[in-house]
């Protein structure tokens, strides 16, 4: 059983890793769902699928970060905007909009906000790592 110390450190590389590939996942959906923007196409149930799975790693994510909030770790506020708050606020917007669509593409407010998600969870892990 790890300790406080070995217990921190864990859980700061779990955070640093899902970091990762948080960005590399909204990255990967913008591209696919610009994709199908230009081939004029529908997106399927592994665009949705992929869409709902993110969601829920950056919630996981969030909680992680309180996790080491909590155990005395500390970032730049910009960290904490650019990692949770701005991204949440970009997907209740995407939700909003979409339901608001009587036609497709219903996809195209989550690919646009994919993109904006993308570069401000690339700006959070900067800010996390302090290269940013």
């Amino acid at each position: 059983m790890l300790g406080p110390a070995g217990g921190k450190v864990a859980m700061a590389g779990f955070h640093k890793l899902v970091g990762f590939v948080i960005v590399a996942g909204w990255g990967v959906l913008f591209l696919w769902g610009l994709g199908l923007f230009i081939a004029k196409r529908d997106a399927g149930r592994l665009y949705w699928g992929l869409l709902a799975g993110l969601q829920a790693v950056l919630g996981l994510q969030i909680v992680a970060g309180i996790v080491l909030l909590a155990l005395g770790d500390r970032r730049p506020v910009l960290h904490y905007l650019y990692g949770s708050v701005l991204p949440a606020i970009v997907l209740a917007v995407c939700h909003v909009f979409t339901r608001s669509l009587q036609k497709g593409p219903y996809h195209l407010f989550f690919t646009w906000g994919a993109f904006f998600i993308f570069g401000l969870t690339a700006r959070a892990l900067m800010t996390g790592l302090g290269i940013g």
